[in-house]
This record gives C-alpha cells, sequence and structure tokens, in this order.
C-alpha cells in the first residue's frame, strides 16, 4: 500500500509497535504524541528514538524525520491537529493516543474527558474536515463492565461500565458512529484485550512482576490471585491492525437489521470488533510464566479486589478473524520471554 497513515500515540507502547509494522510494510507514516508524564516519559523517548528520532531537540508542532516523521502534539490543540491533516492528507487514521489506566480514573477522571473524549472529538473533527479513508480506534474490552456473558461477543451488552476509563471509550464508539452516520467518516472501533509485549508500559502488571522479581522484591496480586485475562501480545495486535487499514467499512451493511439493530454493525460506515487472544489465562499462570522465563520465584503478596477491576476478560473473537483472516497466534510463553529479554536489554 503506498498510503500515508496517521497514527496517534506513536510514543505510546502499540503506536511505537505499529509504527515499525506499518513503515516495514511501506507505509509512510505520521506519529504525533504529547509525551505526558502519566508514566515515564523517557521510556517514551526511547521508543522514538527505536524509530530513528532525534529526540535531543523535540519542540510542540515541530516535525522531525526519522523512519517516521514525528511531531510533539496533543489532540486537545484541534487548531494544530487539523493544520497537520490539511498538510498531510492522510489516507489512514489509527487514534491510539489515550489516558489509558482504570485505577487511575479513580483518583483523576477529569483527565479521561480531557483526553479521551475532547481529544477523540478532534480526531473526528479533523477527519471531518480532511477526509480519509478509514478511522480506527481503540476501544477496550473494560466496556463490558459488569456483563458476566463470556467469551464476550461485540454484540453483547456494553452499557455497565465500571470506571471513568471505560465510560470514555464506550464515549468513543458511540461518538464514531454519529461521525459516520452523519459526516461518512469510515470508522471501525476495536475493543483491546490485556496487551502485553516488549517496550510495555511501568503500570501493567507484565512490568511491575518482572521488575518486582528482578529486584527481589514484593509484588501485589489482586483479588487473591483468582483473576484470569485474555492476554493478547502486541506483535498479534499491530498485525492485526495492518490488515485492517484497507477494509474499510460500507454504508448500507446488508447485515444490519435496523429493527433489530446490534453494537457491531451499523448501516453507516461503522463497525466494532474485539482484538484479543481468545484464550484467558489465569493470573496466577501468568506469573509463573514470569517466573520461568527469568528462573526466578516471585514474591506476591495477595489484595483484595480493587474497585474497577474485573475477576475475567475473555473475547470472542471470530468476527474480526473472518474480516481480516488472522488470529492471534502467540502464547503465553513466548510473549512473556520476548518481554523479558527487552526488560533486560532496557534496564541493564
Amino acid at each position: 500500500m503506498s498510503k500515508k497513515v496517521l497514527i496517534t500515540g506513536a510514543a505510546g507502547f502499540i503506536g511505537f509497535h505499529l509504527s515499525k509494522k506499518l513503515v516495514d510494510e511501506g507505509l509512510e507514516v505520521v506519529g504525533i504524541d504529547n509525551i505526558n508524564d502519566y508514566y515515564d516519559p523517557e521510556l517514551k523517548l526511547a521508543r522514538l528514538r527505536e524509530l530513528g528520532i532525534d529526540t535531543s531537540n523535540i519542540q510542540d508542532n515541530k516535525e522531525i524525520s526519522g523512519t517516521i516523521t514525528f511531531v510533539k502534539l496533543d489532540l486537545k490543540d484541534l487548531e494544530n491537529l487539523k493544520e497537520l491533516f490539511k498538510k498531510h492528507k492522510f489516507d489512514f487514521v489509527v487514534n491510539l493516543a489515550a489516558q489509558a489506566g482504570v485505577r487511575y480514573s479513580l483518583i483523576n477522571p477529569h483527565s479521561y474527558v480531557d483526553n479521551n473524549i475532547t481529544g477523540f472529538l478532534n480526531v473526528l473533527e479533523s477527519c471531518r474536515a480532511y477526509p480519509v479513508e478509514h478511522l480506527v480506534f481503540a476501544s477496550s474490552s473494560s466496556v463490558y463492565g459488569l456483563s458476566e456473558e463470556i467469551p464476550f461477543h461485540e454484540d453483547n451488552s456494553a452499557d455497565h461500565p465500571l470506571a471513568m476509563y471505560a465510560a470514555s471509550k464506550k464515549a468513543n464508539e458511540m461518538m464514531a458512529h454519529s461521525y459516520a452516520h452523519l459526516f461518512n467518516v469510515p470508522s471501525t472501533g476495536l475493543r483491546f484485550f490485556t496487551v502485553y509485549g516488549p517496550w510495555g508500559r511501568p503500570d501493567m502488571a507484565l512490568y511491575i512482576f518482572t521488575k518486582a522479581m528482578v529486584e527481589n522484591k514484593e509484588f501485589e496480586v489482586f483479588n487473591n490471585g483468582k483473576m484470569s485475562r485474555d492476554f493478547t501480545y502486541v506483535g498479534d495486535i499491530v498485525e492485526s491492525i495492518k490488515r485492517l487499514l484497507p477494509k474499510a467499512p460500507k454504508k448500507n451493511n446488508p447485515n444490519f437489521d435496523a429493527k433489530k439493530p446490534v453494537p457491531s454493525k451499523s448501516k453507516a460506515a461503522y463497525q466494532l470488533f474485539n482484538i484479543g487472544n481468545n484464550s484467558p489465562v489465569q493470573l496466577m499462570d501468568y506469573v509463573k510464566a514470569i517466573e520461568k522465563a527469568l528462573d526466578k520465584k516471585g514474591k506476591v503478596v495477595f489484595k483484595p479486589m480493587q474497585p474497577g477491576d474485573v475477576t475475567a476478560t475473555y473475547a470472542n473473537v471470530e468476527s474480526l478473524f473472518e474480516y481480516i483472516n488472522f488470529k492471534p497466534q502467540t502464547s503465553i510463553d513466548e510473549g512473556i520471554q520476548a518481554f523479558v529479554e527487552f526488560y533486560k536489554k532496557y534496564r541493564g
């Protein structure tokens, strides 16, 4: 594909990997990120250096060329975001920029409205002003909230979120649908299920557990370890997004029934998919896999369930598999080994 793609959150975990993947596939990538301090900005800068970006003189709204073109830009800055769209005439947009973290939303809920809702509205407005072939945006498995109808299917109820993070992602889905309907912005939402792998965020379980084991420190496991997650390797995630980009939804989907509407399909150019491993893993088995990769025993401290958390996630991914002919294939042992190798190199 001789196309140009904008990736928001390009210095983030998934954005970094997607940037590398799409460049390898021959696409021209422009990445933006505000490089905030939700977690250590040095990790974000290190990812950018892996993409060939000189991080010694990053300035707001200044383009820097490397393997990708990078611009430090906040999605809340609509004026400069629109200028970027006007200049580059993007074919595709992948919106990965967001305020992440379920537990942090209990402390700073306003950040989720500012970044995830206002920021995403500005992306939609830019796509409206300067039309693109396909907008792909990150939603989350957390939208399923109180639902215990597992494995989660895209057409299950997702009306009972447990935290502002989940509520903001559900809002993104509804916002994208309205813009697809009103302004024909072809949009695909992806409900990510616990993405992990090299260059992962320091606030995620894999990084926290690995760091604690290496340093011979205790680490907390919530709900007394009685939790499971549909851990999905980042390499499988970006392969899926790459295959999805040229397959934008069309208007008037014949499978949409207006008398019995479902969330995943629409008369508008809009669709939703789960993107997960379709194979939930018990949290303590995840811990054991890290112990195996490090050849070291962890010092687990069991804690009760945290507000906003769920006991289990499990993705039904048949719809996405049929659409792009690809299912995640990386085993937990393979994925954790790749992360541990990265961690040892990055942390010395």
